[in-house]
């Protein structure tokens, strides 16, 4: 490997993800807009002006009964910054959400790579349909460390020597791993992201289990407290429904 590449390949390891709102259109009274069209055409407009606090009855009702379509008329755009086998689960959910990501063709990708911290349960029991987590000894956790971070830098390596020979970067990309951050943009509505919730995070009011793998789970909790943030009564009353989209 030439000296070029073998400075190029300092790797960074990181455990957290990253998510910021970076544009929304969405508050409560969209869904009350959007509701009431049914019942009072084109007077429903009046909800755009109004308390949506004093309608909160009619949010609980869409929500229990599973009137779905107002809770589409709004937008929220996420970054996302996260090691790539989040993205591949992330690319499940389809109906009503948008992604651009990060491209390896057109640019050099960078050595950010993930690495569990000690939170992360590391051990799988039982048979697949039927299994659980459990913690992992010191001895499983320094080991995953160590082993993650061994492979991470001898993979971004050559990758790094592929391209300092001219490789193009879709082919020298071939070599890197699922644990290396990769980032985009994901624009969804709060129907779309209700249903993410419910399939990606476990949470003790959910009358359906779920069973998320961790590191999407952690995506999924910090954009669930920015959509809080913007519509706290629909968000109240997809809790208090048992975190089941419409």
């Amino acid at each position: 490997m030439t000296d070029t590449a073998a400075e190029s390949a300092t790797a960074s390891f990181r455990s957290d993800m990253t998510v910021e709102l970076v544009k929304h259109s969405a508050a409560d009274s969209d869904v009350l807009w959007a509701a009431r069209v049914s019942t009072a055409g084109e007077q429903s407009l009046d909800e755009l002006t109004k308390d949506p606090e004093r309608s909160k009855g009619l949010i609980n009702y869409l929500m229990r009964d599973r009137h779905g379509s107002p809770f589409e008329h709004n937008s929220m755009t996420f970054f996302i910054s996260a090691p790539i086998l989040v993205f591949r689960e992330f690319m499940r959910h389809r109906v009503g959400w948008s992604y651009n990501e990060e491209s390896g063709r057109y640019r050099e990708l960078q050595p950010v790579f993930y690495i569990p911290n000690e939170s992360r349960k590391l051990v799988q029991e039982g048979r697949p349909g039927k299994y659980r987590f459990v913690e992992g000894t010191q001895a499983q956790q320094e080991l995953t460390g160590k082993v993650m971070e061994d492979a991470y830098v001898h993979a971004y390596e050559a990758y790094q020597e592929m391209l300092s020979a001219g490789v193009a970067r879709e082919v020298a990309r071939s070599v890197l791993p699922v644990g290396l951050y990769s980032s985009m943009y994901a624009t969804c509505n709060a129907r779309s992201l209700m249903h993410f919730l419910g399939l990606r995070t476990q949470h003790e009011q959910a009358t359906v289990p779920s069973f998320p793998q961790r590191e999407i789970e952690m995506v999924g909790e910090l954009m669930e407290a920015e959509w809080a943030r913007l519509m706290p009564l629909t968000h109240a009353a997809f809790n208090a429904n048992g975190r089941v989209a419409p």
